[in-house]
């Protein structure tokens, strides 16, 4: 007779009727105190390591962020807005130095130089850190693209000038046009896309590790509950292994939490009382350097256009605030904005400089705009670039320059302190985590062995 379906089906699969069997046999022995005991450790020890694991990961994320804030983010930040500096001290510069022709300082000179070689340096560095492909990349393209056909333009402009050809003048004017309405809006586009990128990469270094401390709350929850079973049980107020890994789980979401919240504090005391100071504070010495083209260009187009001198008006009032029918200004502008962020000291006392040089400014400009529209040229240009004078719109503008840049350097030493060591302070959080957690799981393999130990 043929054997039947269902012993012969059996018969040939002995490993599934292996595997039934010790199935069986492990949950007849769950089943028992002991088991029981077993899977509740297990179940302890698995959630206290899970604990221990992401405390360690997320502070490990947060100190690489900050090392990209710090080394990277800010850096590039800083570059960026030095290389829109550069290229509008550049336009202001050979303004300048085209309105002086022969009489043109070579100090003058190399600072157009110095300026152009910077932008040049700063854009292949920014090049060679920035990710290929992104918004910022593309705009480094273009403007290293766009500064040699620039320096050339202006080139041209000089030659023309020296020879007292009209069309030097042409030449400038075509030459700050390129600058303005094409090469500085691309840097501003590049200066927004590395500070959204700073922004990004501090958000990420200041958030609190909120999966870990949920971790930390349901691992002593557990441990809690468990201790209290186990007392109801067997009456027995402690287990020594069980409250150590308490102890130990409560001193890790501790140091998570306090070491965690403190090191947020240092970086936002980086970013309220330096990165975003050095922001808006580099706004302001753009602005400024936008004004002094415009002023500079107004006189180079001798009365050809007035849209150098609707730009000043424009910049000017974002720079410090809208002309009052008394003179003077309103206030409420780049300049005021930036002083109200400076830390004390330092940089505060020279914000409050950089004001006052611009009041001087503003009212030798005034002056010299008034001899400019009574028919005086000769009058406007002495009061704007003559050579040795402590005088002109030129010196006021400079000496605010100087007082904006010193209290970039105290804004910039200010972030520096406040970021210093906070990377290394994550690290210490994630090996403190990880050593806690690993104490922890010891504890419980020791607090469920002894109580083991007594069905031996």
């Amino acid at each position: 007779m043929p054997e039947p379906a269902g012993r012969g089906s059996a018969a040939r699969l002995p490993g599934l009727q292996d595997a039934g069997e010790r199935l069986a046999a492990l949950r007849r022995a769950a089943d028992t105190p002991p088991g029981r005991l077993r899977l509740a450790g297990a179940a302890l020890v698995a959630l206290v390591l899970l604990f221990g694991g992401t405390a360690a990961w997320q502070a490990d994320r947060r100190a690489g962020a900050t090392d990209r804030v710090v080394g990277h983010s800010q850096p590039l930040s800083r570059d960026a807005a030095e290389i829109y500096r550069s290229l509008a001290d550049a336009d202001t510069t050979a303004a300048g130095g085209f309105l002086l022709a022969g009489d043109e300082p070579a100090e003058l000179r190399k600072r157009y130089e110095d300026d152009l070689a910077t932008a040049g340096e700063l854009l292949t560095r920014a090049a060679a850190r920035t990710a290929a492909n992104s918004e910022a990349q593309q705009r480094i393209d273009d403007l290293s693209r766009q500064l040699p056909q620039y320096a050339g333009l202006v080139e041209t402009a000089r030659a023309d000038n020296r020879l007292g050809l009209p069309l030097g003048g042409a030449y400038l004017r075509y030459a700050s046009g390129l600058m303005q309405n094409t090469m500085l809006p691309s840097a501003q586009q590049l200066v927004a896309a590395e500070s959204g990128q700073l922004d990004e990469d501090f958000d990420a270094a200041g958030a609190m590790p909120v999966a870990a401390l949920l971790l930390g709350l349901a691992a002593l929850a557990a441990l809690g509950g468990y201790q209290v079973l186990l007392f109801r049980r067997t009456n027995r107020v402690f287990n020594p292994g069980l409250v150590a890994a308490s102890a130990a789980v409560l001193a890790a979401v501790l140091w998570l939490a306090v070491g965690g919240a403190v090191a947020s504090a240092s970086l936002t005391a980086g970013r309220t009382g330096g990165a975003e100071p050095l922001r808006v504070l580099g706004q302001a010495r753009t602005e400024a350097l936008q004004a002094r083209a415009a002023e500079n260009l107004n006189l180079v187009a001798r009365g050809a256009s007035d849209g150098y001198g609707k730009r000043w008006q424009t910049v000017t009032g974002s720079l410090g605030g809208a002309p009052t029918p008394g003179g003077g200004r309103a206030g409420g502008g780049t300049l005021d904005r930036a002083a109200a962020l400076a830390p004390a000291g330092e940089a505060e006392h020279r914000l409050d400089e950089a004001r006052k040089q611009f009041a001087q400014w503003d009212s030798r400009h005034d002056a010299a705009a008034a001899s400019d529209r009574a028919g005086d040229y000769e009058a406007a240009l002495r009061a704007t670039v003559a050579v040795a004078s402590d005088t002109t719109t030129e010196a006021a503008w400079a000496a605010m320059d100087r007082q904006l840049a010193a209290a970039g350097t105290a804004e910039q030493d200010r972030f520096g302190a406040k970021t210093s060591g906070v990377a290394g302070g994550y690290e210490a959080l994630a090996a403190g985590a990880a050593v806690l957690a690993v104490l922890a799981a010891a504890g419980v393999v020791r607090g469920i062995g002894r109580r083991l130990a007594e069905y031996r």
